[in-house]
């Protein structure tokens, strides 16, 4: 298996379980007991973060946003804040998963499985998924074999949510790898380039917009 985790948690005794148990279940898992701003180079090869939200040094939600600026990978909440504001706060700043302690040892595993779990075929620079194709060095799109002109931006778009398919990609995300801010002055400029893909891209996928967070690719039906 050999995935990388990320763990984020100050508590020793749970981040030393968790760790232990992500180490049986075939996972190198890498341990930061508090909070910091992250950069791309810091979660580059990782495959998911479990995040706690009340750290030492940079706080959960604001390492969480520093996170989506900068990268896609999946990030697994595991906090002891039941209320259901702070559940949705974490999901529209881009968290994929949300568990609350205390918890089972077993169902974290199975939650990290789950979201490992990938319909979308990634190998370097090309990404499959269903019938689009894209590869970025190139860079190009297909759609079943037939290639797709679509301007940068449009190219970016479809980019960040094909690195995430299923999963709903903020606005705030999207506006900070989509658009040029020299041209394109406010976020309303994601809908036209989603109108736009979507009239491009066919019936391989469809774009989803997740209303009060973002976009979101699914294979079509």
């Amino acid at each position: 298996m050999n995935e990388r985790i990320l763990l984020i948690e100050d508590d020793p005794e749970l981040g030393a379980t968790v760790v232990a148990r992500l180490r049986r279940a075939g996972y190198v898992a890498t341990w930061w007991r508090e909070g910091r701003h992250v950069t791309a180079d810091d979660v580059r090869g990782v495959a998911l973060v479990i995040l706690d939200l009340m750290l030492p040094g940079v706080p959960g939600m604001e390492l969480l946003r520093t996170l989506r600026a900068c990268s896609e990978v999946p990030v697994l909440v595991l906090s002891a804040r039941l209320d259901t504001g702070d559940k949705v706060h974490a999901l529209r700043l881009g968290a994929d998963d949300y568990m609350t302690k205390p918890f089972w040892p077993e169902e974290l595993i199975e939650r990290v499985r789950a979201r490992l779990r990938r319909p979308a075929l990634q190998r370097g620079d090309v990404i499959e998924l269903g019938a689009l194709r894209l590869d970025l060095a190139i860079p190009e799109v297909r759609v079943r074999g037939e290639l797709v002109a679509l301007t940068r931006a449009e190219l970016r778009f479809l980019t960040a949510l094909a690195r995430r398919p299923g999963q709903a990609v903020t606005r705030a995300s999207l506006a900070e790898r989509v658009l040029d801010p020299e041209r394109e002055a406010t976020a309303r400029a994601l809908d036209v380039h989603a109108s736009r893909l979507r009239k491009k891209r066919g019936d391989a996928v469809s774009i989803e917009t997740v209303w009060g967070i973002g976009y979101r690719l699914e294979r079509a039906p």
